[in-house]
């Protein structure tokens, strides 16, 4: 049941929502078929089709408790026994109806990933409060707002017509991508979930930065085999078997690189996967055209002025000209005000402290870096920088 509702609870919720034309109404709803088949199925085994069992068994619950609703409170809103499957074009996917409606231009921007985490991924509301650096209350709250505000604007459940897309495409990409990178070390499910949202992206509206969004998705999980040891510690892109990458996923994922960019309009994303094919197609890390990878982040940085992107770009130029050089510049970040609670930054400077054999300076750079990180895998890394140190 555990490993059902894993994979279908987020399909069923989308589909009840279509159908029900309530967040919280679909929610209570995927609550009850899922309590139904706890006690049913033991006795009648599982059916052919789990999905479709949960999402009948939840509709017409869900129906049952608007009529229970009526009769105690007159003038309650029914819900249409009779759905037409009517769709405007050939993707048909409620969760990528759903992603739509939590995109919506009509909510904040951080409602938006919000809801989209909570409601088309399932994580937790702490897990999602973890990604925003807030409470899980304030989080709560602003799950609340948001469905809220889709219910009283009446916000269509629907893929945006063709001639709106665009519009609507940026938020919904960026979305998808921080679904990515919340799968990126403990949840392969999810990275797998995000690409294939990015796969139906690219084939609903064919825009470079779906298609950058997509192949940088393909680039990073390309390395997944490689990306922790069996102990569940990370392993540095340099110290990566690159023979165990996998192949047709890189191909794959320069392929789209290179119809990104000879297409008008590619973006950040897009720079992004260009920057990691670039580091897929090297044979190892000393190989890698450091130059080229610079000079992209030069771009990407006028493009879209990041902090993180600058500690990126330093952590390149200390790869090309040597670690002096990329320390200087993560100093000058810090002497900013930014990104001082930002563990990476703290990682990458103890980095080049370890290479220019500052030791002292290095160990307190990771021991802040490793008060900061919250994924297990980065820090025991840390853990094994802080020891090799000691030695």
């Amino acid at each position: 049941m555990e490993a059902i509702y894993r994979a279908e609870s987020r399909r069923v919720l989308s589909t009840l929502i279509r159908l029900l034309g309530d967040f919280d109404l679909a929610e209570e709803a995927l609550q009850d078929a899922f309590a139904a088949a706890v006690e049913r199925w033991p006795i009648e085994g599982v059916p052919a089709s789990p999905r479709s069992w949960l999402i009948s068994t939840g509709r017409f619950r869900a129906i049952d408790r608007l009529r229970k609703r009526r009769r105690e409170v007159p003038g309650e809103l029914d819900v249409a026994e009779e759905t037409a499957e009517i769709e405007n074009y050939d993707v048909v996917d409620d969760r990528l109806r759903l992603i739509f409606t939590c995109c919506h231009p009509a909510l904040n921007p951080d409602a938006q990933v919000a809801m989209t985490l909570r409601e088309i991924c399932g994580l937790t509301t702490e897990q999602v409060a973890a990604a925003f650096l807030i409470t899980a209350p304030a989080l709560a709250q602003r799950i609340v707002r948001a469905k809220t505000k889709i219910r009283d604007a009446r916000i269509p459940y629907d893929v945006p017509e063709r001639a709106d897309l665009p519009d609507r495409l940026a938020s919904v990409l960026h979305v998808v991508y921080l679904v990515f990178n919340q799968g990126y070390f403990t949840r392969a499910d999810l990275a797998t979930e995000a690409i294939r949202l990015g796969r139906l992206l690219v084939d609903l509206l064919p825009e470079p930065e779906a298609m950058g969004l997509l192949a940088l998705m393909l680039l990073h999980d390309a390395r997944r085999a490689t990306r922790t040891t069996a102990a569940g510690e990370l392993i540095p892109l340099e110290e990566q078997d690159r023979s165990r990458w996998n192949q047709t996923q890189i191909e794959e994922g320069v392929a789209l690189v290179q119809r990104a960019l000879t297409s008008r309009g590619f973006g950040p994303f897009t720079l992004q996967a260009a920057i990691a094919a670039l580091h897929a197609e090297a044979p190892s890390s000393a190989a890698t055209d450091w130059a080229q990878i610079v000079g992209l982040y030069d771009v990407l940085v006028r493009a879209e002025p990041s902090s993180v992107i600058e500690l990126n770009r330093a952590a390149a130029i200390a790869m090309r000209d040597g670690p002096e050089h990329g320390l200087a510049l993560i100093d000058a970040i810090l002497a900013r005000g930014v990104l001082q609670d930002y563990h990476l930054t703290h990682a990458a400077r103890a980095d080049l402290l370890r290479r220019l054999g500052r030791k002292a300076d290095a160990r307190s750079a990771y021991e802040r870096a490793l008060e900061l990180a919250v994924e297990e895998p980065e820090r025991r890394l840390l853990e094994r920088r802080l020891r090799e140190l000691r030695l």
